[in-house]
């Protein structure tokens, strides 16, 4: 139910005060904590352990028949957020280029943006298409967009430019949460 709420407020083109007060009144974000710890602007991270993609390696979807978990020990940090994988190897060939195994959209909903709003995607739910990792919220969402590929994604990526600027200021300016 508060997912829904701040998804049809982040459609809307929001005030940003609005949203902040949306994700506040919800405890989405704990003062004390920094912006990028609890509240990750571009990429999808785990609310529990803070890790991106869910664990999953990202590297495995292109390598293997279905993503593989990663495992702690070949953790890597890129853009400020932990990536685990499942093997040194895999963790290697993300280190020289994360841009092309990392999730489009931060690991966003490909559909959801879309139609105009965020949501998390998940990691066992995806597409690869134009060698690239795509995430989606729910099968029928990934179904929908692949029925119409080249304007679904046209749309998505010009929404995700808006929102990557918008959290960015927000994380930024508005979040300044860091610890004292």
């Amino acid at each position: 139910m508060m997912r829904q709420i701040c998804k049809q407020m982040l459609t809307i083109k929001p005030h940003w005060h609005i949203v902040l007060a949306c994700v506040l009144a919800f405890g989405l974000i704990r003062p004390g904590l920094s912006a990028t710890s609890s509240f990750n602007s571009l990429i999808v991270t785990d609310p529990l352990s803070g890790v991106a993609n869910g664990g999953y390696d990202p590297v495995s979807y292109f390598t293997d028949p279905e993503p593989l978990a990663g495992r702690p020990e070949f953790e890597f940090d890129w853009s400020g957020v932990p990536w685990f994988f499942a093997s040194p190897a895999n963790r290697d060939i993300f280190k020289r280029s994360p841009e092309i195994y990392a999730p489009q959209f931060g690991g966003h909903g490909a559909m959801g943006l879309a139609r105009g709003y965020l949501s998390d995607g998940n990691p066992r739910i995806h597409a690869i298409l134009g060698n690239r990792l795509f995430l989606f919220y729910s099968i029928g969402n990934r179904d929908a967009f692949l029925l119409s590929q080249k304007s679904a994604y046209a749309k998505a990526n010009e929404n995700w430019e808006f929102f990557e600027g918008e959290l960015n200021t927000l994380s930024t300016r508005d979040l300044n949460l860091s610890p004292k």
